[in-house]
């Protein structure tokens, strides 16, 4: 379905056939009879942290489209849960999410089974808590992980955020930095990278989170971002994203800063294009997706900012922020040396 009078201005780019299996971009319809990436071979994100931290509503609302008010009912875990991220675009990837109140380090956890294929370690801290407890896992967490596997990546969610003034953000977060820093130079790890993030499920800073996280196992990153870099420079595009349709979280962005107010803008359009396409944009037998090859949109804000979005697979969208005059000489014949043509290849 097409949303705006801008046919033409980005073909579909259909599959990128040359990323390797373990990185595509999930099973088109050509690739349903082979099936999608084995399990084994998919990379695999933990999450962890003490019970109640809010590590499974986490999960439940940026992969399965869950309200965060629902996740007030839902039960505290008390196994391993594994779940297959399919879905999601460049990436298919595992999230294994362990309860809070079990010692996976005992004998009867295998630490090289649980970190050896590990890509990412997400430790969740409640920020509404007393999280010293907290600190103390995290550092033995990652003290046994990194001993296993070296190249994890290790990233630390200050969680219900949302219920903190501004300067409280600030200062928890700086406080646990902190003191996370030293404990783990305390245990001669200071070459261990954390990253911290400050995170809620009721606004955008879960999404943009995960966003950061998914981004560390594309090996193709430093690609994307690069084209996306091309793009803008020969554009007067300002800002541009590649976004996971069904999650909503970018795989890459040009090496711009993003503005987190422009992220929730590009994540809205999305909601946007995927709410009108299912009523107006379904076939009247009710075939077909709300999201498909001719998927695009153009909404124009009152301060003169272009909000542009064109499908670029079936799992994937380009979203773009630009000005208004801008995309008003979009594919002129000839342009004056001082002003710019919208046109992508």
């Amino acid at each position: 379905m097409s949303l705006g009078d801008d046919a033409g201005i980005v073909g579909s780019y259909g599959v990128v056939g040359s990323f390797p299996k373990d990185f595509d971009y999930g099973p088109d319809d050509h690739d349903m009879e082979n099936g999608a990436v084995p399990p084994d071979n998919r990379p695999r994100i933990l999450l962890m942290g003490l019970r109640r931290s809010g590590k499974s509503s986490i999960q439940k609302v940026v992969f399965h489209k869950m309200s965060p008010n629902e996740t007030l009912f839902l039960e505290s875990t008390n196994k391993v849960v594994k779940s297959d991220v399919n879905s999601t675009s460049f990436v298919q990837f595992q999230i294994w999410d362990f309860p809070g109140q079990i010692d996976f380090f005992d004998s009867t956890f295998d630490s090289e089974t649980i970190f050896g294929g590990c890509g990412a370690l997400v430790f969740v801290i409640d920020a509404q808590d007393d999280y010293m407890e907290a600190l103390v896992r995290l550092n033995v967490t990652v003290s046994r992980a990194f001993k296993v596997n070296p190249n994890i990546k290790f990233e630390v969610f200050i969680h219900k955020v949302d219920g903190l003034s501004d300067d409280h953000k600030i200062e928890t977060q700086r406080d646990i930095h902190q003191r996370a820093t030293d404990d783990l130079a305390d245990s001669g790890l200071d070459g261990v990278h954390l990253s911290f993030y400050l995170t809620s499920i009721y606004d955008h800073s879960i999404f943009e989170a995960f966003s950061k996280v998914v981004q560390k196992l594309i090996p193709q990153l430093g690609t994307l971002e690069n084209l996306l870099d091309i793009l803008i420079s020969n554009s007067c595009i300002e800002k541009a994203f590649l976004f996971d349709v069904d999650s909503k979280i970018y795989i890459a962005t040009d090496s711009s800063p993003v503005d987190m107010q422009s992220y929730e803008l590009c994540c809205d359009m999305i909601d946007v294009v995927i709410d009108v396409s299912c009523i107006y944009g379904l076939k009247e037998d009710g075939e077909g997706t709300a999201y498909d090859s001719e998927s695009s949109s153009v909404i124009r804000l009152n301060n003169g900012t272009i909000l542009y979005l064109k499908e670029v697979n079936r799992h994937l969208a380009l979203v773009c922020i630009l000005r208004e005059d801008s995309f008003d000489r979009q594919g002129e014949p000839t342009v004056p040396t001082n002003s710019c043509n919208l046109r992508t290849p």
